[in-house]
């Protein structure tokens, strides 16, 4: 039985942000926590960088290069909210790269389950944009691995992050072959995200926007993924599942107002690892948010455990 892969690499902790909640003391708690509990029997990988071209074909070449220049300068703010440092372009490609690596995995048939915890996150990337803390996109960069290179016509990407993620909504808002489906508390940055969006041209129907009230917790997330996204994607047959897991959903998170705990985070997992183990598909999940440090950790921890159960 292949083990479930967790994948990783020290220079996304040399992604400097200063005093923000998106640092790499994220990282170290996650860490530490997966270390008390033995990795829960995952093999550890070193995530590669990711490849200039695959970069390119998620982002605007011009992007790419102005990133990498901005870095190279010494960094500084973005905007508001996404700041970089002189690491932050060797974290950014890490972090990509991990993502992709983990679909590289488990397409490979080397994993049935796996886990990249990379930083920056990557949700909230646009083509051409940095913003909300990422710099590229890694579960879309991932997605577009699985098709371009492996040969896959269908991958569902469930984003439970308590954010919109709006980057990879608009970056498949035109295409069937990826069905896009986010949980998100409604009225929160960066305000999309309406049930109304569901795709464009050949793409529509293949984008569900669940927009959530302040306040919710365990029984609405875990609800909308179990009667919502589950027999969707089973309409749908995705080859391969992926989870943009953010967990700034806690009720903890100081970002937020939803009252998810690890419990439900785990519970979500659960229905996602037996709807794949039900169609025989590998299971991924990519880092997003989460900034209550040991909520965080814990959550993780949680996910994990299940995700660890995908060949059971």
């Amino acid at each position: 039985m292949s083990r479930p892969v967790y994948v990783s690499h020290p220079a996304v902790l040399e992604h400097d942000t200063g005093n923000h909640p998106e640092c790499a003391a994220r990282i170290l708690a996650i860490e530490a926590r997966l270390e008390r509990s033995e990795w829960h029997g995952f093999e550890r990988v070193e995530a590669p960088r990711a490849e200039r071209a695959l970069l390119e074909e998620v982002h605007f070449p011009e992007y790419v290069s102005a990133v990498e220049a901005f870095c190279q300068r010494g960094g500084g703010a973005i905007d508001a909210d996404t700041i970089v440092s002189s690491g932050s372009w060797e974290a950014a490609l890490r972090s990509a790269g991990g993502a992709v690596a983990l679909v590289d995995r488990l397409l490979g048939g080397d994993a049935g389950t796996g886990f990249a915890a990379g930083r920056p996150p990557g949700h909230h990337a646009k083509a051409a944009r940095a913003m909300g803390f990422c710099l590229f996109n890694n579960v879309a960069l991932a997605a577009t691995r699985a098709i371009r290179d492996h040969g896959l016509e269908r991958v569902l990407i469930l984003d439970w992050d308590v954010h919109h993620g709006n980057g990879t909504n608009d970056l498949f808002a035109r295409r069937a072959d990826v069905f896009y489906v986010s949980i998100h508390q409604a009225g929160l940055f960066p305000n999309t995200g309406e049930v109304a969006d569901h795709g464009i041209g050949e793409g529509t129907g293949f984008t569900l926007n669940l927009p959530v009230p302040p306040r919710s917790g365990d029984d609405v997330f875990c609800a909308l993924v179990e009667q919502r996204a589950v027999p969707l994607a089973r309409e749908y047959e995705p080859e391969l599942v992926l989870i943009s897991a953010g967990f700034d959903a806690h009720a903890e998170d100081p970002l937020a107002d939803c009252d998810v705990t690890e419990e439900g985070f785990a519970r979500m997992t659960a229905a996602m690892r037996q709807f794949c183990q039900e169609l025989g598909v590998p299971l991924g999940a990519v880092l997003e948010g989460g900034y209550a440090l040991e909520a965080l950790a814990r959550s993780v921890d949680a996910t994990l455990v299940e995700l660890a159960r995908g060949g059971d």
